[in-house]
């Protein structure tokens, strides 16, 4: 795997080292001992599936609190997205910035989120399916959000939003700084 950080200190897109030949090819999806390396919390104590019918349905932006914070990694494994990260570190250099990945079933690309990070994401495509680990278990106490449309953050989601549910449509703006 090829580790890339992001602008956002600590967050990482994920390239895999494909091994080709007349089959397609073969390359490890995940693995400890390279996570290690590359300074990353290990992701496996849960693994999620979304399913997206539409395009432009928006999930997000998520976080859980401490002690539950959760590091994620997130693969599109069926159609497309615009997946988006913001520092919510009160000690980071970046708090309050965000970074946006396109992910596809197609580039395979892998976005590793760390634990105090908000996540969101918009599908590009209908038929779209996400799946991601994380490395701690869902806590609904712990669970919290933050505006899609927060002017203070100031995400530029490449499409309008054609689907969103109440819960993640009502979540608050952040707290001024």
């Amino acid at each position: 795997m090829n580790f890339s950080e992001t602008e956002l200190a600590g967050a990482f897109v994920i390239d895999l080292e494909q091994v080709r030949d007349e089959r397609g090819f073969f390359a490890r999806a995940w693995c400890a001992r390279e996570f290690e390396a590359a300074g990353l919390t290990t992701v496996h104590a849960q693994t999620n599936l979304s399913y997206n019918a539409l395009a432009g349905t928006l999930r997000g932006l998520h976080y859980q609190v401490a002690p539950h914070q959760e590091a994620k990694l997130v693969r599109c494994i069926r159609g497309s997205i615009f997946d988006v990260i913001v520092d919510l570190r009160s000690d980071s250099d970046t708090c309050r910035q965000w970074t946006g990945v396109e992910l596809t079933a197609g580039n395979r690309r892998m976005l590793y989120v760390p634990a105090g990070f908000a996540h969101a994401f918009q599908t590009l495509e209908d038929d779209t399916e996400v799946l991601y680990q994380v490395n701690e278990f869902y806590t609904p106490g712990a669970e919290r959000g933050l505006r899609f449309d927060d002017p203070a953050i100031g995400i530029r989601w490449p499409r309008e939003v054609s689907m969103i549910s109440d819960k993640d449509a009502g979540w608050p703006a952040l707290p001024a700084a």
